[in-house]
C-alpha cells in the first residue's frame, strides 16, 4: 500500500474505478435488454459518423501520398542511373560534353527539389492534419462513458425515489451523484457539439490546398524538366549533325514466310490442275467423234453430228464410199472441236469463279456489319480494308511481294488472307496511290514492316 500511496495510485481508487467499470458494464446489459432506458442523441451520433468518415478518407490520403512520393523517389533514382549512363557514355572528344553533364547536375538538383518541397507542403501538412484526429477520438470515447454513467445515476436516483420504504439520506446522496454525472457530462458534449461541425467542414479547404500544392510543385517541375529535356535534345542534334553519316538505320523485323504471293499462286495453280484435266478430256488418238457422255452433260445438249452420224456412214451408192468418209472424217473433226471448246469454255469460268466469289464476299462484312455498296463511306476502299498507316521512314524491299516505301507514303492496310501467313511486325496493305490509280488489289498489294508506320486512322 506504501508503494502504490507513493505513486499517487490509492487502493480508494482504484476500488472506485472498478466499482465503475462494474457499474457501466452492468448498465449496458440492462439497456441491451431493454429494462433501462437509454440517452440518445441524433445530431451528435451523426458528428460521429462524419468524424470517423474523415478519419478513414484522411488516413487514406496519407497513405496515397507516402506512395506517390516513394515513387517520386524511384523515378529519381532511374533517372539519376539513365543520365549517369548517358555521361559514361559521351565521349570526352564529343561536342556538348560539358553540357551535358551540367543538364544531369541540374537534372539531379530538380527532382531532389520537387521531392522535398512535396514532403514540406504536403506530407506534413498532412501529418499535421491527422494528428488532431487521436485526441478528439479518445474524448468522443470518454464522453459515451460519462453518458453511460449520467443514465445509471439517474436510473439509480428513480429507483429510490420510487421505492415503498424510501431513505432520504440515500435519496440525498443519489442526486448529488446525478447532478455530478450530468454536469461532468454535458461539459464534455457541449466542447465535442461545437468541435465536430467545426473539424468536418474543414476538410474542404484542407483537400483544396493539399491538392493545389501537389498540382503547383508538379508543374513547376515539369516545367523546369521541359528546360532541360529541350537542352539535352539540343546537344544531342548538334552530335547528329557531325556524325550525321553514322546514322544508326532502321530495320525491320525478320521475315520467315517469304515469297507470300509466289507460294499461293503455285498453290492456287496446283488445285486447278487437277480440275481442268477432269473436265477437258484429250481426243481419241484415231480421231473419231467424241460421243461421251461427259460432253453431253457439260452442254446438256445431244450433238447433231451424233444424230446425223448413222446415215452419214451408210453410202448411196458404190460411188460415194470415199466421199462418206472424208465427210465423216470432217464430222468427227468439228464434233472434237465443239466439244474442246465446251470444255475449256467450262474450265475457264470455273477457274475464275472462285476468285470472284472471294473478292465479293470482302466488302460484304466489315467488322460484322453489312456494307451498303455506293452509299458506304469505305466503297472507295480496298476489300477489307482495315485502317491507314503513313510510312515515317523510307524502306527498300528485299523480296517480290514487299512494298517499297517513301516517308510520307500513305498504305491501307488490309487483312492477310490466311492468318498464318501473317509474320510478327508486318503488315499486308496497298499504298492509297496505287489503289487509287490503278484499283488493282492483286498487283498492288504487299507486305511491310509495321514498325517504318504510324497508324493514321
Amino acid at each position: 500500500m506504501a508503494e502504490l500511496g507513493s505513486k499517487g495510485v490509492t487502493a480508494g481508487k482504484i476500488a472506485s474505478n472498478v466499482q465503475k467499470k462494474l457499474t457501466r458494464a452492468q448498465e449496458k446489459v440492462l439497456q441491451k435488454l431493454g429494462k433501462a432506458d437509454e440517452t440518445k442523441d441524433e445530431q451528435f451520433e451523426q458528428c460521429v459518423q462524419n468524424f470517423n468518415k474523415q478519419l478513414s478518407e484522411g488516413t487514406r490520403l496519407q497513405k496515397d501520398l507516402r506512395t506517390y512520393l516513394a515513387s517520386v523517389k524511384a523515378m529519381h533514382e532511374a533517372s539519376k542511373k539513365l543520365t549517369e549512363c548517358l555521361q559514361e557514355v559521351y565521349e570526352p572528344d564529343w561536342p556538348g560534353r560539358d553540357d551535358t553533364n551540367k543538364i544531369a547536375e541540374n537534372n539531379d538538383l530538380l527532382w531532389t527539389d520537387f521531392h522535398q518541397k512535396l514532403v514540406d507542403q504536403a506530407l506534413l501538412t498532412m501529418d499535421t492534419y491527422l494528428g488532431q484526429f487521436p485526441d478528439i477520438k479518445s474524448r468522443i470515447a470518454k464522453r459515451g462513458r460519462k453518458l453511460v454513467d449520467y443514465d445509471s445515476a439517474r436510473h439509480h436516483f428513480e429507483a429510490l425515489q420510487t421505492a415503498k420504504k424510501k431513505d432520504e439520506t440515500k435519496i440525498a446522496k443519489a442526486e448529488e451523484e446525478l447532478v455530478k454525472a450530468q454536469k461532468v457530462f454535458e461539459e464534455m458534449n457541449v466542447d465535442l457539439q461545437e468541435e465536430l461541425p467545426s473539424l468536418w467542414n474543414s476538410r474542404v479547404g484542407f483537400y483544396v490546398n493539399t491538392f493545389q500544392s501537389i498540382a503547383g510543385l508538379e508543374e513547376n517541375f515539369h516545367k523546369e524538366m521541359s528546360k532541360l529535356n529541350q537542352n539535352l535534345h539540343d546537344v544531342l542534334l548538334g552530335l547528329d549533325k557531325q556524325y550525321s553519316g553514322n546514322a544508326f538505320p532502321i530495320k525491320a523485323q525478320p521475315r520467315k514466310k517469304t515469297k507470300l504471293f509466289a507460294r499461293l499462286r503455285k498453290k492456287m495453280s496446283s488445285d486447278s490442275t487437277p480440275a481442268k484435266a477432269n473436265k477437258s478430256p484429250s481426243p481419241p488418238p484415231d480421231g473419231s467423234p467424241i460421243t461421251s457422255p461427259e460432253t453431253k452433260t457439260v452442254n446438256h445438249e445431244l450433238e447433231p453430228s451424233t444424230l446425223e452420224a448413222p446415215g452419214a456412214s451408210i453410202p448411196k451408192s458404190p460411188s460415194q464410199p470415199a466421199e462418206a468418209a472424208h465427210a465423216g472424217a470432217e464430222a468427227a473433226g468439228s464434233e472434237a472441236a465443239a466439244g474442246a471448246e465446251a470444255s475449256k469454255t467450262e474450265a475457264d469460268s470455273g477457274s475464275t469463279s472462285l476468285p470472284a466469289v472471294v473478292v465479293e464476299t470482302f466488302p460484304a462484312t466489315v467488322n460484322g456489319t453489312v456494307e451498303g455498296g455506293a452509299s458506304s463511306e469505305r466503297a472507295d476502299m480496298p476489300p477489307g480494308f482495315l485502317f491507314k498507316v503513313q510510312a515515317m521512314h523510307d524502306y527498300t524491299a528485299t523480296d517480290s511481294d514487299e512494298l517499297q516505301l517513301k516517308a510520307g507514303d500513305v498504305v491501307l492496310v488490309i487483312p492477310f488472307e490466311n492468318p498464318e501467313e501473317q509474320d510478327e511486325g508486318w503488315l499486308m496493305g496497298v499504298k492509297e496511290s496505287d489503289w487509287i490509280q490503278h484499283k488493282e488489289l492483286d498487283q498492288c498489294r504487299g507486305v511491310f514492316p509495321e514498325n517504318f508506320t504510324e497508324r493514321v486512322q
